[in-house]
Parts: structure tokens; sequence; C-alpha cells
């Protein structure tokens, strides 16, 4: 199973207030008052001017985001930050092999990052994603890491952030639907299909 993330994660007060005016800009709710932004290349042109750059090699330490921030990009994330922090992340995984990456701004600063991972082979708390949420203030909860925690699992590529955006579903959509489902059902194990367990890095 695939997965591909390219969004920018931050309160969501702070999102709306940064968006309201936008054309191309979808919230996705996220839990403990995040939401996530997905960014596309409608979104990028519409934010700077221009369309967006896309690095030609894989991402690796030296340049850790398929999506090049440029100076517009990243100049305006900034601004942003200055209302509270706020991170880039990028994933990308297939068959068990992929990477992330991540970077996060406050008061108009990047404070961490950016950085990159393409074998997180280190604790859970120091792959980029976990780090950067936790930055973002994330606290830890039932769920294995804050990728989990926050929802980063719901969906598994910016199609599927767009529709929950546009939706208006909460984090906790596919509890909500299994909740209903067994109250509807007599035999004790019949429940709809939900996100799989957590795997190695937050999502199966």
């Amino acid at each position: 199973m695939s997965y591909q993330l390219s969004a920018v994660v931050a309160d969501v007060e702070v999102l709306r207030e940064q968006t309201a005016d936008l054309d191309h800009a979808v919230l996705a709710a996220l839990r403990q008052d995040f939401a996530l932004l997905p960014v596309t290349p409608q979104l990028v042109a519409e934010l700077t001017g221009e369309p967006p750059d896309f690095a030609a090699e894989e991402p690796c330490a030296v340049r850790p985001f398929r999506l090049v921030l440029s100076p517009p990009l990243a100049g305006l994330l900034a601004r942003w930050s200055k209302r509270g922090p706020v991170a880039y992340l990028e994933a990308e995984f297939a068959g068990g092999l992929g990477h992330q990456a991540a970077v996060v701004w406050l008061d108009g600063d990047v404070t961490w990052g950016p950085r990159f991972d393409g074998a997180l082979d280190r604790p859970r708390a120091q792959w980029p994603i976990n780090t950067a949420l936790a930055r973002l203030g994330a606290e830890p909860g039932a769920w294995i890491d804050p990728f989990a925690e926050l929802g980063l699992h719901l969906e598994r590529d910016t199609a599927g952030w767009l529709a929950h955006g546009r939706r208006g579903l909460s984090a906790d959509y596919w509890d909500e639907l299994a909740e209903e489902w067994e109250l509807r059902q007599s035999g004790p194990h019949q429940q709809p299909p939900r996100p799989g367990p957590v795997g190695d890095w937050g999502i199966a």
C-alpha cells in the first residue's frame, strides 16, 4: 500500500486565518485542534504567483523535499508562523520503502529542520514528521506516535486529504463509522473496514 504526503500542518485557527481568501486552499481536520493543508500545484501558484518547481533527483539529506520550497513559498510560510508554529511535511512510501522530511517555522524563522530520513531506523520520536509535530505542540495520546495521534494515517494521498477537507470530516471519522455500524449489527464482530494498524512509521 502506498502513501504520499505534501502538506502544511499548523493550528487550525492559524491556517483558517491565513487561507480564508484563497480559492485553492482546503483544510482537513486533524486531532488536537490542528489542521492539514494539502499542497497542490494550484495552491502553490495561487500563493506565489508562480508554478511549483519539483526536484529532478530523489530527495536526500541535502535536498529533503520533492517540492522545491522557493523563496516566495518559504517566505510566506515563515510569515504565517508569526501567528503560531507551522510545519511543512513530505512523505512517500510504497511497498515498505520510502522517506519522510519536515521543517518547522516559528515567529518568522526556521526553528527546526529541514530534516530528511530514508531509513527510519532511529527511535520514533526522532523521525522527522513526529519531531515536527511535537514542535507544533502535539501531545501524546492513545496512539503510537504524533503522526497517528493527530490522524495523518487516515488518508493516503493528496486527493484523499482534499476529499477529507471538502466533506468536512473529522479526524475521528472512521471511529465514528465503526461505532455506528456496531450499533446496527447483531453480530459482535461485524464492523466496516477501518484504517489498518499503525505500522513501522505510523501507517500500515
